[in-house]
């Protein structure tokens, strides 16, 4: 069949391997080619649709001849890297049954690494009649669909293999760095003008400079993977900013590079390349890029969704159903991955392997983590030890790399936190409720806020794993920012078109007694303590920290807490308004932490003394210096903490004591100290912390008056294996 082109007739196809998955160059009997393998189990017939350079005309339609165990495939002899195509499957249409095939909408191979064309309008290529949801639609869609386009593979893996290894930063080292691409440089006056909110500014000179001076050592990228806009967002004429609607898994998202690809004809190389820049500059810098990743769902929505790519190619194989043939939805998002299907698992493994090899990358945030673990065969619970998990924890490619959880989704029995295994990590939402209830003046008790302070070992020691599995945050991309935290109780959603119903209402705020922006100097500075109490009380807890980029700043999203759909300054970070003061205060805390061991023990505490050791690795005290009693520790009103930390870094004896207190009431209270001279490092109420080989805020000995709100940091010397002469109260 000839559409177009040169070709005097159709390439032969040949039956070719049902591996690897998608659409690569190949050598098949001695000659080069292209070999395609597509999962479509379902499937009556698959069609392999080739177009020219420029994208827009179809030169061949190709139908593959051989299917293997739900894989279609097939080799065409001649063809190779830089050929444009797309796919066509032909099947039946019973929606009651799952089935949605429908052979006129062109369709995006699932394993496409290179894609390009318009990508702004995409959620309207439904493949059903507007006015009959239940029939197909009749019309050919393909102008105005995106071209895949075959890259070489191996040339791929060894650019990407010429990246500089990443820093293998220890996790009782880590400090994370939630950002977003865009948002975090498009206003920045120190980077080029033609790189902001692109890879290459993330990895500009200023950048280096702020994440050095801040002391991270990882960035997590909220998603970079391809992501389209949904069908309400284009109505409203607004975007999906945060970009948790990824169409291509493997594929870096070119409108944030200096290059953005909008035509059908265009190569993207340079996009990949700049990903791999950006990649290599910050290993280079001593920082480690995590990618948040969207593997729960896609971009298809549920069945009034857009036609695109699984939905056309298989719908009742790769998506969860019920018996209705309707989309199963714990991801709250109208479709969820069928993780009992192999090829779903194969899909996210080799995308997984694919952004190690391929870019660098050193690690993964899992959006909506649980809903990874539902399998059929399970009943669509959560299984801890579910395929796709076990598949990751024996990869020798992953072996090395940071796996994150995002341990909950909507779907029954959806909250997992703490349920994943060794090696993963998993985001602490009981560490950011309880730090923010202790100090903004929610119900909260000592024992609470203990248990987190202390690695929340009530979550994460069952399962063999450290304090380190914990991730501590008091923000995140998804609520209210720090700033907005400490001066909003309501949220204020108005700008997202949605009546102001959308995003949490369970935020834990407070605003010192005004809503919003607020001259009163009074009022500013309760606001600012109190962040800078959350700020020291995140970097001095046993886990592992995570910044949400901005809050340094004291950056706000005018109340804004699901400010999704929000491409504009309300999300841009807004470098000429930053809080400086904040910002080195912010830097002060991390380097705090780098140098006292005692605020990033890789063990649980045990409360007693270890072997040949003097002093148990924690105590934890009242005011007068006793040991808290049962009633001591489930006061409601109970705002006042206090703890010795006596550990060394990596099993060597301690250097130093620490003593931690954190008073979060409303009087002034004098804390006894043990025997001692000690070092004030820290103390959050005026802003005062020591610079790493400075001198202490303050030397102080026997008691200290502390106000309210305030964590105060206190540090002893002691010379090693000294013989215990400091008495502990029993």
């Amino acid at each position: 069949m000839t559409l177009g082109g040169d070709r005097p007739t159709a390439p032969v196809c040949e039956p070719g391997r049902h591996w690897p998955m998608g659409v690569v160059p190949a050598l098949f009997g001695g000659r080069a080619g292209i070999n395609i393998a597509v999962a479509a189990r379902h499937a009556t017939a698959v069609e392999l649709c080739l177009y020219d350079e420029t994208g827009r005309h179809e030169t061949d339609r190709i139908r593959l001849p051989s299917c293997t165990e739900g894989i279609w495939h097939g080799f065409v002899p001649g063809l190779g890297a830089g050929q444009r195509y797309g796919l066509r499957a032909h099947g039946p249409w019973q929606p009651d049954a799952g089935h949605r095939f429908n052979p006129q909408r062109l369709l995006i191979d699932p394993w496409t690494r290179s894609l390009s064309g318009p990508l702004e309008r995409l959620a309207n290529e439904i493949g059903y009649r507007a006015s009959a949801p239940d029939q197909a639609c009749a019309y050919d869609n393909a102008e105005r669909m995106p071209r895949c386009r075959v890259v070489d593979v191996q040339e791929e893996l060894r650019r990407g293999a010429a990246i500089m290894p990443g820093p293998d930063t220890p996790l009782a080292r880590t400090v994370l760095y939630e950002a977003h691409v865009k948002a975090l440089t498009a206003l920045h006056p120190g980077v080029p003008a033609a790189l902001r909110g692109t890879y290459a500014g993330l990895a500009s000179p200023a950048m280096l400079a702020h994440y050095q001076r801040l002391g991270l050592t990882a960035l997590c990228l909220l998603p970079v993977q391809l992501h389209v806009d949904e069908h309400h967002l284009i109505e409203r004429g607004m975007t999906n900013h945060w970009g948790y609607n990824t169409l291509a898994f493997f594929v870096p998202d070119p409108r944030y590079a200096t290059v953005p690809v909008h035509e059908l004809g265009a190569d993207d190389a340079a996009v990949r390349a700049e990903f791999r820049t950006m990649v290599d500059t910050l290993h280079r810098n001593g920082i480690e890029v995590i990618l948040d990743v969207v593997y729960n769902h896609t971009a298809e929505g549920n069945a009034l969704g857009p036609t695109l790519s699984w939905r056309g190619l298989d719908n009742a194989a790769w998506y969860a159903l019920d018996e209705h043939g309707r989309h199963l939805n714990p991801s709250g998002c109208g479709n969820t991955f069928n993780m009992g299907n192999p090829n779903v698992v194969q899909m996210i493994m080799d995308s997984l392997r694919w952004w190690v090899q391929a870019y660098g990358v050193d690690g993964f945030r899992f959006d909506l983590a649980t809903a990874l673990g539902r399998e059929p065969a399970q009943g669509q619970h959560f299984n801890p030890r579910a395929t796709l998990f076990t598949a990751m924890a024996q990869d020798p490619v992953l072996a090395r790399v940071k796996l994150i959880a995002e341990p909950w989704d909507i779907g029954p029995d959806g909250y997992q936190t703490g349920r994943f295994g060794p090696r993963w990590q998993e985001w602490n939402d009981q560490f950011r409720d309880t730090m923010r209830a202790w100090w903004l003046g929610h119900p909260c008790t000592r024992g609470q806020i203990a248990r987190r302070l202390a690695g929340s070992s009530d979550l994460f020691q069952a399962s063999g794993r450290s304090p380190l599995a914990s991730i501590n945050m008091v923000t995140a991309h998804d609520g209210f920012t720090l700033a907005d935290l400490t001066a909003y109780v309501n949220k204020h959603n108005q700008a997202n078109g949605e009546d102001n119903r959308d995003g949490h209402n369970h935020n834990l705020s407070a605003n010192a007694g005004h809503e919003g922006p607020c001259g009163d100097p009074a009022i500013a500075r309760r606001r600012a303590q109190w962040r800078r109490a959350l700020l020291a009380t995140l970097l001095c807890a046993q886990g592992t920290p995570q910044l949400l980029a901005g809050d340094e700043l004291a950056h706000s999203q005018q109340g804004n807490n699901n400010a999704y759909c929000q491409d504009n300054p309300v999300t841009w970070l807004d470098w000429n308004a930053a809080d400086e003061a904040l910002t080195a205060f912010t830097a002060a805390l991390v380097h705090l932490r780098q140098r006292y061991p005692g605020l990033r023990h890789p063990q649980w505490f045990r409360g007693e003394k270890h072997a040949g050791e003097g002093w148990p690795d924690i105590v934890w005290r009242t005011a007068d210096g006793l040991r808290p009693d049962t009633s001591a520790w489930e006061l409601p009103d109970g705002r006042l903490l206090c703890c010795v930390i006596t550990v060394g870094e990596g099993g060597k004896p301690p250097r130093e004591r620490l003593m931690l207190i954190l008073l979060a009431g409303e009087d002034e209270v004098v804390v006894q100290l043990p025997q001692g001279t000690w070092n004030v490092m820290l103390e959050t109420g005026s802003g005062q912390v020591a610079r790493p080989g400075g001198p202490p805020v303050a030397t102080v000995s026997a008691s200290l008056r502390v106000a309210p709100p305030s964590v105060v940091v206190l540090v002893q010397p002691m010379v090693p294996q000294e013989p215990a002469t400091v008495e502990i109260p029993q």
